[in-house]
């Protein structure tokens, strides 16, 4: 089977960017992944998007040619695709699919999200929306409170303390600190992290993503496009797969599991021919400190009950022996939602060529992302290889 070559990536600095707009910070990346893929942009033959909010936030819908037109590929047919905090993760995967199905040889993937001049209530509101309306949000819920809730159940079931996902919080800051993209760039202690305002039992300040703006892009060539045109494209996107779940947290058969990141894993892995314990480097959804409990044992690095004590033990930090969310995670580099399953792809295939900051602390050649929608009713995973 061909796999599709990631031969090039941009991102845009993930903060607070409230005077820009979706189509500026699009084109901003865009335009670093074509110089860093060395493609010509008359090349491109289509356009997949992710946006979640930019109806709500830039009351523009229909945005797929709208950044095609960002790009400088206005000709390019162009969709956007829409899976909560997941949209520009299955832009990837059906990227993917395009790249191996031979309809197209280079893709242009990506994502952007306009939310700090939403403000903290207007973007609050617009996220609810990712929740079901009927049964969650005309009830009160909020995303912290929801993954609060996540969080006792895990606790309830399994055990596990307030300080075990402060260590988590502390990792990501510390991950982020050399990373020029990223949102925060400064460490925090546990002692600060328990000592924030609580947001929702047992969930503080440092527990949550911050409210960010921002945009990612890759190039995704098919094999014999990168071996004709001699591109340097040494990282393969070997594998994917895609979960479900019911969209309500009291529909749900569990609360301290997450059913739809483990099928998408599966997938991913079955796909790509490995198993858990190939990958030496992680990337995932951190939207809040328990998903990345969450996350890691979905992905089986750890059975139930085991990830909570991870970054605590030092396993999952840069010197340990499988490091988690290297960039920072959405935790510290920041959650432009529907730049971020795009993102992972940029970060890892940065960490996986070694011109990213903290590649000194990859130990191996296989890599995974995992992007997660709302409180993961979708994932996406996928396996990134060094291929020389």
């Amino acid at each position: 089977m061909s796999h599709p070559r990631v031969s090039g990536v941009g991102l845009t600095h993930f903060g607070k960017h409230p005077e820009r707009t979706g189509r500026d910070l699009f084109a901003e990346a865009s335009e670093r992944a074509l110089e860093d893929a060395g493609v010509d942009r008359a090349t491109i033959e289509q356009l997949n998007y992710g946006n979640f909010m930019g109806a709500l936030s830039e009351h523009q819908g229909h945005q797929g040619p709208l950044m095609a037109e960002a790009a400088g590929i206005p000709d390019a047919p162009a969709t956007r695709y829409e899976s909560a905090c997941a949209s520009s993760g299955v832009a990837v995967r059906e990227a993917v699919k395009d790249v191996r199905n031979g309809e197209a040889d280079v893709v242009l993937v990506g994502g952007a999200e306009r939310m700090n001049n939403l403000g903290t209530a207007g973007t609050t509101e617009a996220l609810a929306i990712a929740a079901d309306d009927l049964y969650e949000v005309r009830a009160g819920m909020t995303f912290p409170a929801a993954y609060a809730l996540m969080a006792k159940a895990y606790f309830d079931q399994y055990g596990g303390s307030r300080e075990e996902l402060a260590e988590i919080a502390v990792k990501n800051h510390d991950n982020a600190l050399d990373n020029e993209y990223a949102q925060y760039q400064k460490p925090i202690s546990v002692e600060e992290a328990l000592d924030a305002p609580m947001i929702a039992e047992p969930l503080g300040l440092f527990d949550a993503c911050p409210i960010t703006d921002g945009a990612s892009a890759a190039v995704l060539v098919s094999d014999e496009y990168a071996e004709t045109h001699d591109l340097d494209a040494p990282v393969a996107l070997t594998g994917t797969g895609q979960g479900g779940d019911k969209m309500a947290l009291q529909d749900r058969n569990y609360l301290a599991r997450t059913p739809a990141a483990e099928r998408a894993a599966e997938e991913a892995y079955a796909d790509a021919g490995i198993g858990p314990q190939d990958v030496s480097v992680a990337e995932v959804h951190d939207c809040f400190t328990i998903a990345e409990v969450l996350a890691l044992e979905a992905l089986d690095f750890y059975a139930p009950g085991e990830a909570i004590g991870a970054a605590a033990r030092g396993e999952t930090t840069r010197d340990g022996d499988r490091p988690i969310n290297l960039s920072g995670g959405l935790k510290a580099k920041g959650h432009p939602v529907g730049a971020t399953g795009t993102s992972q792809v940029v970060e890892m295939t940065r960490l996986l060529r070694g011109d990213h900051p903290n590649s000194d602390a990859v130990g191996g050649e296989v890599g995974v992302v995992h992007n997660a929608g709302g409180t993961v009713a979708s994932t996406t995973v996928h396996v990134l290889e060094v291929r020389t």
